[in-house]
Order: structure tokens, then C-alpha cells, then sequence
């Protein structure tokens, strides 16, 4: 998979629990008698959206040739 295809989709998913949020904020629960009910969880919403800001700005990262380095210098040791 091509490394805009990876960020395009990982904006998209970062938008979608975006307005997940949102839509918890404003209220998506109901109460029956004595119990509340959520339909989603905020806290999970949250770490979710977190971890999607980190990759973001890691494919971005990437893309601009900033990435984190793939290959490492060795030397090797005669011991």
C-alpha cells in the first residue's frame, strides 16, 4: 500500500472519530428508569484519536522525507 493511500485513509478514519466525538459530546445516551445508557465510549474515542494524530503526523513525516531512518550504520567489532 502507497504511503499517500496510508495517510488518505488515516485522515479519513481521524475526520470519522472526529465527529464520533463530537456527536458523544452532544449527548448520545438515554436513560431507561434508573440506568444510562452510552452508545459509544468517549475515553475509547479519545485514545483512538490519539493514536491516529501520531500516525498522522508519522506518514506526513514520511512523506516529506522526514521519516524515521530505516537503515542503521554497523560497525563491526572484533572482540
Amino acid at each position: 500500500m502507497s504511503l499517500n493511500l496510508r495517510l488518505e485513509r488515516a485522515l479519513a478514519r481521524l475526520d470519522a472519530y472526529y465527529e464520533a466525538e463530537l456527536k458523544v459530546l452532544q449527548g448520545q445516551s438515554y436513560q431507561i428508569g434508573s440506568r444510562t445508557m452510552t452508545r459509544a465510549h468517549l475515553a475509547e474515542i479519545r485514545v483512538a484519536i490519539r493514536d491516529l494524530e501520531i500516525r498522522v503526523a508519522d506518514l506526513k513525516a514520511q512523506a516529506a522525507g522526514r521519516g524515521k531512518r530505516k537503515a542503521f550504520r554497523i560497525t563491526p567489532r572484533d572482540l
